[in-house]
């Protein structure tokens, strides 16, 4: 594992995951790139490693992860992984926040005005 430029952890072994990951994204991650993300205030990164994991999306200037889950993380063995994943990630000093596929197809501006809510009142 090395440092990054962002003091974070990271696997090197994972990049090339990462990358497959950045050209597959699901409709969800989709949606919330395109029509939400790419255009934040801050840079947001797609598929970023951290540690042993690689997150949807990382917003360094917020220290922020943000996880579009699927089916695959409501069965008991996903929850529990998420959970310590979320775990390790907080121990770095991030925030983690989640939403579901669903979430996002559907409630799209109500996912969008609480990343919003992680934007301190004067940002960095």
């Amino acid at each position: 594992m090395r440092e990054s430029n962002f003091h974070l952890p990271y696997n090197p072994k994972l990049v090339a995951k990462a990358r497959e990951l950045r050209k597959n994204m699901t409709p969800a991650e989709k949606k919330l790139w395109y029509d939400y993300l790419k255009s934040f205030q801050f840079r947001v990164l797609r598929q970023r490693p951290i540690a042993y994991f690689i997150v949807d999306f990382y917003c360094a200037a917020l220290k922020l992860v943000i996880e579009v889950d699927g089916e695959s993380h409501f069965t008991e063995h996903g929850k529990v992984y998420d959970a310590k994943r979320t775990e390790i990630l907080e121990g770095y000093g991030l925030k983690v926040i989640r939403f579901t596929n669903d979430e996002v197809l559907h409630y799209f501006e109500a996912v969008c005005d609480r990343i919003e809510s992680f934007i301190p009142l004067n940002p960095p």
